[in-house]
């Protein structure tokens, strides 16, 4: 039975809140927010100055590797302060979104689709498609050609699961 087959029976419309925080392993979610109506207006430069800024004043959790495409944005994140919700945190830094680029920001759907990593392969499978993506869309020939990417913090597969890092932009360099 798929997962979308699950929420069916379950009576879910979308995937359950929160996220599962463990002590014995890092917590890493695979976060994919869309704008609403999937209209293509993020994949500017205001916008992607504007959401780096937000995520690092959105310190609750932190952000790793990033992909911005025109209609949706694929992340890794972290937390870092672990009394603060996953869906919480996304409320905070949508609203620091809109602040900094004004009243044309573009809107997102209510609810991002997160997804807790269980294994090291998920972290570099998702990484490998988030990375891919610019490419499967015909917006680039290579994957470091897209503007809109970048990494905040290292978030570790092993080791320190609440990693601190630079809020400067990073080379992109696969998760390790």
């Amino acid at each position: 039975m798929s997962q979308i087959d699950v929420w069916h029976y379950s009576g879910r419309r979308n995937p359950a809140t929160g996220v599962l925080i463990s002590r014995d392993r890092p917590t890493i979610v695979f976060l994919t927010v869309c704008t609403l109506r999937r209209s293509a207006t993020l994949a500017r430069q205001i916008c992607h100055d504007a959401l780096v800024e937000a995520w690092t004043e959105a310190n609750a959790w932190l952000v790793g590797a990033y992909v911005i495409m025109p209609d949706h944005m694929h992340l890794f994140c972290a937390p870092k302060n672990e009394e603060i919700a996953i869906e919480r945190w996304i409320a905070f830094w949508k609203r620091q979104f809109r602040r900094k680029v004004g009243p044309a920001a573009p809107r997102f759907q209510s609810r991002g689709f997160h997804h807790r990593l269980r294994r090291d392969e998920n972290y570099h499978q998702k990484w490998e498609y988030v990375r891919a993506n610019p490419c499967r869309a015909g917006l680039v020939k290579n994957a470091e050609e897209w503007e809109y990417q970048g990494v905040l913090n290292h978030l570790p597969w092993y080791g320190d699961a609440h990693p601190s890092g630079s809020s400067a932009r990073q080379s992109l360099a696969p998760p390790a």
